[in-house]
């Protein structure tokens, strides 16, 4: 497989595509450019989600139809979206010293966030360790149902209620921010791709 065509280089290719697009994003009235920061945020937070969730999906399916294959894409997604879940941490003090003037590393979703990073990377070493694939897959599930739980009772403090820029009427703005969104979401797919190849 030529370099350019590997599914690493086309996450690469992705994530910066993604971080240009992001430099040429809209300002807003109260942050001015700082808010281009929380457009990748935001991004690279629901797409961790996502890749989570979907890892959740796929191993419970594979737990059902007892498909290898699919115990194989729940255990890719899963550590894609580790991965999306801890590279959004220094994003987001990124987003709070360039908007705050500060970090607030009380802040409830960000103490969950940092919960949740350390104990996802023991996990899946634990996972990988273990090589057993319905145990990824189960254990990915569990992660996944754990993670929505802890965000749907944490306290809104510096984070508003989803989402503000969908809640804004402006349509510009919300057609950028889901260009964002899809491109990291294709960076997430070669990544979990890359993964599959090993």
């Amino acid at each position: 497989m030529s370099s350019l065509k590997s599914p690493f280089f086309l996450f690469v290719l992705a994530v910066l595509t993604a971080a240009a697009l992001t430099a040429l994003g809209p300002e807003e009235q109260s942050l001015g450019a700082n808010v281009r920061i929380v457009y990748l945020h935001g991004a690279w937070v629901l797409t961790a989600e996502a890749a989570l969730g979907l890892s959740a999906v796929a191993g419970l399916l594979g737990i059902l139809t007892h498909r290898e294959r699919l115990h194989h894409w729940s255990a890719a997604l899963g550590r894609t979206g580790l991965f999306f879940w801890v590279t959004y941490l220094p994003l987001s003090l990124w987003a709070m010293q360039a908007n705050w003037n500060g970090l607030f590393l009380s802040e409830p979703r960000f103490r969950l966030a940092v919960i949740f990073a350390v104990t996802g990377v023991l996990l899946q070493i634990g996972l990988m360790l273990l090589a057993r694939p319905v145990f990824t897959s189960l254990f990915n599930g569990l992660f996944f149902v754990a993670l929505r739980i802890g965000l749907s009772q944490a306290d809104y403090v510096m984070h508003p209620p989803p989402s503000p820029i969908f809640s804004s009427g402006i349509l510009s703005l919300q057609l950028f921010f889901i260009g964002i969104i899809f491109l990291t979401m294709v960076a997430a797919y070669f990544m979990t791709r890359w993964w599959l190849s090993k």
